[in-house]
């Protein structure tokens, strides 16, 4: 069977789970770990993407990230090659460190941004490697109290999801993570969406996430028809959106018009958004310019 295309929505928020192979440790001398967040400090800012939460365990690691334009897939291989890489090195050994296929979930962060911090920063509590998450050093848990700083943590975001008042976050914060409320995945509000299990939210916010998905694929797919044309007419993308009546430009803006229905790639009216026109200009070049021009 073939395996479900992730789902690409820039501004999204995602919970990754990645795991050793065969269920293997990742860490293997006490500063492994300050390695990791070295890369994905280094990562993150790279491709600007935000780190709400994570979590370092022995053979396995979560994270909650919010990415940017660039795919989520762009942003974890550069993570997980940059650090085994590092690891083989030291230890003389090859092989994949990590499993070929992470585990990606989006989130809608309006309604269970929280539980999934709390899920996050309760993992050592769950495996019996504490008894009070801030005695686990490699989480975003101490963050959060203040106890420790990791610069590529973002916890603003999750302050204000918790309160209206910056002062009022922080007890907030700890009233959350004090809560006698299950916290295991699949159960209580982390429970993928039935038709989506790619998603965590509601019906609504499943249809939102298609839609920004199209969205972006149509954006995709006209970027790659908008440098095709380039090469073809010699013109510039730049130009093709300018003001310039210039014969030239009109023929391509035409060919993008007649090369997007014939693909069903984008929509006259996209189109003509993209390139600053009218949905009635861009119809009239098209009109007045052969597809084959």
């Amino acid at each position: 069977m073939a395996r479900r295309l992730r789902l690409h929505v820039p501004g999204g928020f995602y919970h990754v789970t990645l795991r050793g192979n065969h269920r293997q440790p990742v860490f293997f001398t006490e500063g492994d770990r300050g390695r990791l967040d070295d890369v994905v400090g280094e990562a993150v800012h790279r491709l600007a993407a935000q780190v709400h939460a994570y979590c370092w365990m022995t053979n396995h690691i979560h994270v909650l990230v919010q990415i940017s334009d660039a795919p989520l897939g762009q942003l974890i291989l550069r993570i997980a090659s940059q650090y085994a890489r590092m690891v083989q090195t030291r230890l003389d050994t090859t092989g994949h460190l990590f499993e070929r296929r992470y585990h990606a979930v989006l989130v809608d962060a309006d309604a269970y941004l929280a539980a999934l911090v709390r899920y996050i920063h309760l993992n050592p509590v769950r495996a019996g490697l504490v008894t009070d998450p801030a005695e686990y050093p490699w989480s975003s848990h101490r963050v959060y109290m203040g106890l420790s700083q990791r610069n590529w943590v973002t916890t603003a975001f999750t302050f204000r999801m918790l309160a209206n008042q910056p002062g009022h976050a922080t007890a907030r914060y700890r009233e959350l993570m004090g809560s006698s409320e299950p916290c295991r995945w699949g159960t209580g509000e982390l429970i993928p969406h039935r038709d989506e299990p790619q998603v965590i939210g509601s019906d609504a916010f499943v249809a939102r996430v298609k839609s920004l998905e199209c969205r972006a694929h149509a954006n995709r797919r006209l970027d790659d028809l908008i440098r095709a044309c380039s090469e073809r007419f010699q013109v510039t993308p730049e130009s093709l959106a300018s003001r310039s009546r210039a014969p030239s430009l009109a023929a391509a803006r035409a060919w993008i018009g007649h090369e997007a229905l014939a693909g069903r790639s984008a929509s006259i009216c996209e189109v003509a958004r993209r390139l600053g026109r009218s949905e009635g200009t861009l119809r009239y070049l098209m009109q007045h310019h052969a597809p084959d021009a």
